[in-house]
């Protein structure tokens, strides 16, 4: 009788394991998919915002250095712009005008000496959310960058 059961105990847990395989299979393609999808998603975003925060900090440091070489205070706005929209635009990010703020320590800006402040502030929208009719994303993260110039000491004074 004992040598039954030892032909039945071994059989038994046979059946019962084929009963469970491949469980462990779609179970961790489960948990796969629910872990890295969310994950994914916060490497996109990180990744966003960390392209923008270069670029507005490059693009801040570009318009600071031509506005405060600039020969004239009337065009130097317009060159600043136009540097800092490039720059932003080899991370293809556009660049509006309300985006840009440059300030002058002294009244007539370019005087010898006078420090420039520029700042980027730029809205990075979060990647595959959808667009709502005015066409702008519905959650954006800001990105700000500074940058102070000096104008040099031993220039003429601009006009």
């Amino acid at each position: 009788m004992s040598r039954l059961l030892d032909m039945a105990g071994p059989r038994w847990r046979r059946v019962r394991g084929d009963a469970e395989a491949g469980n462990a299979i779609v179970e961790f393609v489960y948990l796969a998919v629910l872990l890295m999808v969310p994950l994914v998603y916060v490497l996109l975003t990180v990744f966003r915002v960390q392209s923008a925060a270069y670029a507005a900090s490059s693009a801040a440091r570009e318009a600071g250095r031509v506005f405060a070489t600039s020969e004239s205070v009337d065009g130097a706005g317009g060159r600043a712009f136009a540097a800092a929209r490039i720059v932003m635009g080899d991370s293809d990010l556009p660049l509006a005008a309300s985006d840009l703020r440059i300030t002058c320590s002294s009244t007539p800006c370019l005087q010898p000496g006078s420090r420039v402040e520029v700042v980027v502030a730029y809205d990075v929208s979060l990647p595959l959310l959808p667009r709502f009719l005015d066409g702008r994303a519905p959650a954006t993260v800001e990105v700000t960058s500074r940058h102070l110039e000096v104008v040099d000491r031993y220039r003429e004074a601009a006009r």
